[in-house]
């Protein structure tokens, strides 16, 4: 597969009109990856349909050896595997994590993992697991498990599989199956979880579990981590792939329709709800645009300011990204990209920066316009720009500058300096190629401001 160049010549013969978002290539060597997280920290976990969790670097570099190697538990055909990752909100100092798995019989298996006291690079092997549900067929799986702003863990769950939910186990409130489950694991007791008091079935006819009803299978679903709303990629049926949208503070009780309503488009009504009871998608789009929706994330870092407000999603059979206005649901697309295809996961790291893969590479998406109007209106400026051994910063107001750090277009982290009395004079970047890259500053009060730097 032919890597992005990292040049304006190759942006202008990949991108076209005004589209100025990128993909570049940031790891190779993995494969079925399906699943990208962070435990707070500069690493990334790349969770591989096959079994293991593989750990991911600042600088690109992917460790030898696994996180976690859980090959002997799972089943892989069709849409099985290890599928879920999510790290405990106190995970720096419990240890915690979670994984999402179909098992030797093709059940889903929550189960929780801690990390070796003496190597926070690898994981003990002894689980514990929280729950298992068996699954009537081998596909909609759904995979993903999210700890919410409110502390429980939310889980996933497609409806089934087969098609059509034959079954009709999304709208079934006596069955796991095509729904949002939401679970305390703060437990350290059989069943090791419990259900929280606000889920709508507690202490009446239905699941504990169950938050939500009325998924296909989610793939996949992430929380807004600025405010908390929750968006949710549905996989349809036969014509409509569909983004939840779910606003802070999330109620309880939803219904998404299915298998009554695939989007907004009746389905299969025999025995439903009136319409007016549930909760219809905030986007959609039909498979003149794609077939199988691939759920991201509401974009919240800082080195690309055009991203903002904007949710970012993909389709399994579509070389592009599309991203929805947060606010009107409208949705556009990037032109296609030249080589790449198939894309299964986006991920977000520690910085609400965001990457995509399509199970082999991972992706660094960045706008390759790299607006720095922010920058120079509070008073920064790079000199000499173009650069050839060094450069410095001159900062023209009274903002107390804590850290200068150094990117490649992909992301990736050249260098990292702690400044002193905003003293950032004669910065080394003699080493770097001939190139761009970008700068960015982080104030003492938590700011950051980003510049393009051109290294002749």
């Amino acid at each position: 597969m032919k890597k992005v160049l990292l040049t304006i010549l190759a942006f202008t013969s990949i991108f076209s009109f005004s589209q100025t978002i990128a993909i570049q290539s940031f790891a190779t060597g993995l494969s079925g990856a399906l699943e990208i997280t962070h435990a707070n920290d500069s690493r990334l976990f790349v969770v591989q349909k096959g079994g293991l969790i593989r750990i991911l670097n600042s600088n690109g570099t992917i460790n030898t050896t696994p996180f976690l190697n859980l090959t002997s538990l799972i089943s892989t055909g069709s849409e099985r595997g290890l599928l879920g990752l999510a790290f405990h909100p106190d995970y720096s100092t419990n240890g915690f994590f979670f994984v999402n798995y179909t098992n030797s019989a093709g059940s889903t298996v929550i189960a929780r993992y801690s990390v070796n006291a003496s190597n926070a690079n690898i994981a003990n092997t002894t689980a514990t697991i929280i729950m298992t549900i068996a699954q009537p067929f081998s596909n909609h799986n759904g995979g993903s498990i999210k700890f919410g702003p409110d502390g429980f863990l939310y889980i996933g769950m497609g409806d089934g599989g087969s098609g059509g939910d034959p079954g009709n186990r999304s709208q079934n409130i006596n069955d796991n199956h095509g729904k949002m489950l939401r679970i305390d694991v703060n437990s350290n007791s059989a069943p090791f979880y419990t259900s929280p008091s606000s889920n709508p079935y507690i202490g009446i006819a239905g699941n504990d579990e169950i938050w939500a009803i009325g998924l296909r299978n989610p793939w996949k679903f992430s929380f807004n981590k600025s405010n908390g709303d929750l968006w949710i990629a549905d996989v349809g049926q036969n014509n409509i792939e569909e983004i939840n949208k779910v606003a802070s503070p999330l109620p309880v009780g939803l219904n998404f329709g299915w298998r009554c309503y695939e989007g907004t488009a009746p389905f299969n009504t025999s025995g439903c709800a009136s319409i007016s009871t549930m909760t219809m998608p905030f986007a959609e789009y039909n498979h003149s645009q794609g077939c199988s929706i691939t759920g991201g994330y509401v974009y919240t870092g800082t080195l690309f300011p055009n991203f903002l407000n904007k949710y970012f999603f993909a389709d399994y059979c579509e070389n592009r990204i599309g991203y929805a206005n947060t606010t009107t649901g409208a949705i556009t697309y990037t032109p296609y990209f030249s080589g790449q295809s198939n894309f299964t996961s986006f991920g977000e790291d520690m910085n609400g920066e965001l990457y995509i893969t399509n199970s082999d590479i991972i992706f660094k998406i960045v706008d390759t316009s790299l607006s720095t109007s922010d920058f120079a209106k509070e008073g920064f400026t790079i000199f000499p720009n173009p650069a050839k051994n060094s450069f410095s910063v001159n900062n023209a107001n009274a903002t107390e500058i804590a850290t200068l750090e150094l990117f490649d277009l992909a992301g990736k982290l050249l260098m990292s300096k702690n400044i002193l009395n905003n003293n950032l004079q004669n910065v080394d970047i003699a080493a770097l190629s001939k190139g761009i890259y970008m700068v960015r500053i982080s104030a003492a009060d938590g700011s950051n401001y980003v510049s393009k730097l051109f290294k002749e």
